[in-house]
């Protein structure tokens, strides 16, 4: 591993932070007919107990400086709701349109940077957001009926994922991503409670066993990207997290027998042309900034 360079070493954990985040949807799917607030309060308790050990570990803050906290909060809860959106979305969809509809989050990322951090947007990246959607429109095959709705219940998970990054955006040079982790965590943990309870529905050891292993993926997910972007910036490695959809695909196939149809993977192609043409501006533009 010493011999490689941080770009490869970036893609490679960026790689393995794909396949977790696969392996974390197929659990969540496995787990079966329950609640998504009890799904998800099961998989931030992995996430939470994991981030602890680092931060006690790496003598690290638990909650971060007193002016992150307003931040942290609004990273947390945009998390939660996105967590519970996506997962329910997950449950109700092929496992591959279900996570590549999350991943229109990087487009909703440009548009509330754009917003909120006052980051210029340009013409390239409105036409690269254009394209993503026509994209989503082959997944979603609009049909202005009820067979929509866990499909529009998808992409509002991908909004909500998109303003936490953007919060993590600002946050990520203030706080360690092990406080970050711990913070979003454990307030999820404490605001899904009440819902969870309202709504639990007893689990046998096996969809508990499911949950768990959940949380484990999540958390190979969340810190393999951590890793990664240490290694190496977003604009260099981040179109490699798009293999994601490849082994949600795979394993959505073996585990349950299921495959996207013609227009889901039209669908797919247009969203990663969206993608791969963001990442190649992204590399000219570092180029002209002598970057």
């Amino acid at each position: 591993m010493n011999d490689l360079s941080n770009r490869v070493k970036g893609i490679i954990f960026i790689t393995f932070s794909a396949f977790g985040f696969a392996g974390m949807s197929a659990f969540v799917k496995l787990a079966g007919e329950l609640p998504s607030f009890q799904k998800t309060f099961f998989r931030n308790l992995v996430s939470c107990i994991i981030a602890l050990i680092f931060i006690i570990k790496n003598k690290e803050s638990f909650f971060g400086k007193k002016e992150s906290q307003k931040l942290l909060i609004l990273r947390s809860t945009l998390g939660t709701i996105g967590i519970v959106l996506n997962y329910y979305s997950i449950d109700k969809l092929i496992l591959s349109d279900a996570n590549m509809l999350n991943k229109l989050s990087p487009f909703f990322v440009i548009i509330f940077s754009a917003l909120f951090l006052g980051e210029k947007i340009n013409l390239k990246q409105i036409i690269a957001i254009i394209i993503a959607f026509i994209g989503a429109l082959f997944i979603i095959k609009p049909s202005f009926n009820l067979d929509m709705f866990p499909f529009i219940i998808g992409i509002l998970g991908a909004v909500f994922a998109a303003g936490a990054y953007t919060c993590l955006r600002t946050l990520g040079s203030k706080e360690k991503h092990y406080t970050i982790v711990f913070y979003f965590s454990l307030f999820s943990l404490i605001v899904i409670f009440p819902f969870m309870m309202a709504v639990y529905r007893p689990m046998t050891s096996l969809q508990l066993f499911y949950l768990l292993m959940a949380g484990v993926f999540a958390s190979v997910g969340q810190f393999g990207i951590t890793i990664a972007y240490k290694y190496a910036p977003a604009k260099e490695i981040s179109i490699f997290d798009y293999s994601n959809i490849i082994f949600s695909a795979v394993i959505s196939f073996i585990v349950f027998g299921a495959l996207p149809d013609t227009l889901s993977f039209i669908g797919y192609g247009v969203i990663f042309i969206a993608s791969l043409y963001m990442f190649i501006y992204n590399k000219k533009l570092d180029k002209v900034e002598g970057k």
